[in-house]
């Protein structure tokens, strides 16, 4: 189980290192949703292959939330400066 959670969060870093130039929203939610799909995915599957499924459907699912965070500041910005 530990060697599980080490493997996971390890996926998750990897994950949230790889985004490269994405905005903060998207990097934390890409990280947070790959962190609890993996717990989830643990959780139902109880295997490594249920943490992976899940640890990368909660990164992408966290990534696109993320975007659209993102994408609603960035037009709040605008719309704030008169533009």
């Amino acid at each position: 189980m530990t060697k599980r959670l080490l493997f996971a969060g390890g996926l998750a870093l990897c994950v949230v290192l790889s985004t490269g130039c994405a905005t903060r929203n998207q990097t934390v939610g890409t990280a947070v949703g790959a962190g609890g799909g993996a717990l989830i995915g643990q959780a139902i599957g109880g295997n490594t292959a249920g943490t992976l499924i899940g640890a990368g459907a909660g990164a992408l699912a966290g990534n696109i939330v993320g975007r659209e965070m993102d994408d609603r500041d960035r037009r709040q910005r605008h719309h704030h400066r008169g533009y």
